[in-house]
């Protein structure tokens, strides 16, 4: 409900670029009506926000998906960089390990350095190193080679990605957010299917005898067109107060971080050594040790990396607890999905992605209703989410059980995929939505890390849980059987989530989560 200044609370002026405005609230019984005082100073007033226009938000989705696309096309091209490259399985891991890792380590300290520094110059900076340690990664001579411009390229991801939700949540209020969020949602989903079919194409056209070389070299023309748009077009913003260095806290949440993420996505493939438990054992540790850290940071008015206030907040927890279940069993069941398609099933690496096509464009179409969804139904779109999503997954079972298995063609498939885009297409912007309106503007760079580093995080844990289940499963269930009890698991998680959606506010209390 809007907010009116009825006669009687005019702005009285107090003193010196000081004033007092009462703002009413109505309600449908008078005798309930609230009035809420508040004194503003002009002297410390914030600017008011630079517009980001459709070429400007254009340019900011260009950023967010490269990223994103590069996270999942190299899954694809694997078997060729080993035959090409004569990588030994441990460095073929590390390819995609150590992107990962570094991508999900230095996401808030990218959101911090563009809340002090400007998020427009750190976009620049991102997507400038995007397109340079793309060529590095397209040029490479050997697997190490690869393996350290991977690494130098999930740092300059982490630069970008955080600028891009931080940037809107700064310069779009109202239904202009909800619509920019929405297609930020959707652009993820879409950047994983593209990156599974641009994957294969490239790999199947050979381009100039490119081969692998291609899904990085085709990256460098697109950074340089982005960057062309975003010196016109991208708005500058940044926290009111910049902040200084935190160093105690950056080295010890990359420890905790690095902890965690190192073992689960190289443990399995290592057959679990002491040193994946160790680093198990010690991710807590340390993660204990950031927290002490940054809470002694924020009580002595320092200038902690993560403010312990933030996800303390009951606001940003249930944000944040949405992501959960959506993020572990998305990356799960990409995984699993892939594996099935190219080994259960035989598809080749471009039949795998084009039959997922169905899902991204469900997923994009889900994505625009997004904001319809929570003008109708409020916060409990979430639960309706949760309801299409697991439709869809018990779709995929009942497809997988009782067609002719493995002869399934991707028209069989199609049903079941759909819904699960549908049902990912508004958990994605909702997530987004509801953890961005809980997080104040001064912080937006420093919540959209938070936000991003989570869903890395959950990206890794998914794969290593759901796919070290689906695997271990697979030498006595058989490859059907072990994806139908993979998708019972992903579905039991999501009915979690919609007992949670049940509980956010309805369309009554819309405004408390605009």
């Amino acid at each position: 409900m809007a907010p009116r200044v009825p006669s009687g609370g005019i702005p009285v002026p107090v003193g010196a670029g000081t004033r007092i405005t009462t703002v009413w609230y109505p309600a449908a019984d008078p005798a309930q009506s609230r009035g809420v005082t508040t004194t503003t100073s002009s002297a410390t007033a914030a600017p008011p926000r630079a517009a980001l226009t459709p070429l400007g938000l254009f340019t900011l989705l260009l950023g967010a998906a490269l990223p994103m696309i590069d996270f999942f096309v190299v899954n694809v091209v694997l078997p060729t960089i080993e035959h090409d490259l004569d990588a030994p399985p441990a460095t073929l891991e590390m390819v995609v390990a150590g992107y990962a890792v570094a991508y999900a380590v230095l996401l808030v300290l990218g959101g911090r350095l563009g809340d002090t520094f400007g998020r427009r110059r750190l976009f620049l900076w991102g997507v400038a190193g995007f397109g340079l340690t793309s060529l590095a990664c397209g040029l490479a001579p050997g697997a190490w080679w690869l393996v350290a411009a991977r690494v130098a390229q999930g740092a300059a991801s982490a630069l970008l990605l955080p600028q891009v939700l931080a940037t809107i949540h700064a310069t779009t209020s109202g239904e202009r957010r909800a619509r920019a969020v929405a297609l930020y949602g959707s652009v993820g989903g879409v950047s994983i299917v593209l990156g599974q079919v641009l994957g294969g194409a490239l790999v199947a056209a050979d381009l100039a005898g490119t081969g692998w070389r291609a899904v990085f070299l085709v990256n460098v023309p697109v950074a340089v067109a982005g960057l062309g748009c975003a010196l016109r077009s991208v708005p500058d913003s940044r926290a009111e107060r910049p902040a200084r260095a935190d160093l105690a806290g950056t080295a010890l949440l990359a420890a905790a971080l690095c902890a965690l993420l190192l073992p689960l996505t190289e443990g399995r493939a290592a057959g679990w050594p002491l040193w994946s438990v160790l680093l198990l054992c010690a991710a807590p540790l340390c993660a204990l040790a950031f927290h002490r850290v940054e809470r002694r940071a924020e009580r002595t008015a320092g200038s902690p990396l993560l403010p312990p206030s933030l996800p303390a907040s009951p606001e940003v927890r249930r944000g944040l607890l949405l992501g959960l279940p959506v993020f572990v069993g998305f990356a799960g069941w990409m995984f699993v999905t892939a594996v099935t398609l190219q080994q259960g099933l035989g598809y080749g690496a471009l039949r795998a992605g084009l039959a997922l096509v169905p899902m991204g464009v469900a997923q994009f179409g889900a994505s625009m209703l997004a904001p319809r969804a929570v003008a109708r139904f409020g916060g409990r779109a979430v639960a309706l989410a949760a309801v299409a999503h697991i439709a869809g997954l018990a779709t995929m079972a009942a497809t997988a059980l009782l067609g002719p298995w493995p002869h399934l063609s991707p028209l069989a498939l199609a049903p079941g995929l759909a819904l699960c885009g549908i049902g990912q297409g508004l958990e994605l912007p909702l997530y987004f939505r509801f953890l961005l309106a809980a997080i104040p503007d001064r912080l937006a760079g420093t919540g959209s890390g938070l936000a991003a580093t989570l869903q890395q995080s959950c990206l890794a844990v998914g794969v290593a849980t759901l796919g070290s289940l689906f695997l271990s499963l697979v030498p006595g269930a058989g490859m059907r059987g072990a994806l139908a009890v993979v998708l019972a698991v992903q579905a039991a998680g999501l009915l979690g989530l919609m007992v949670l959606g049940l509980r956010l506010p309805g369309k009554d209390d819309v405004r408390l989560i605009s």
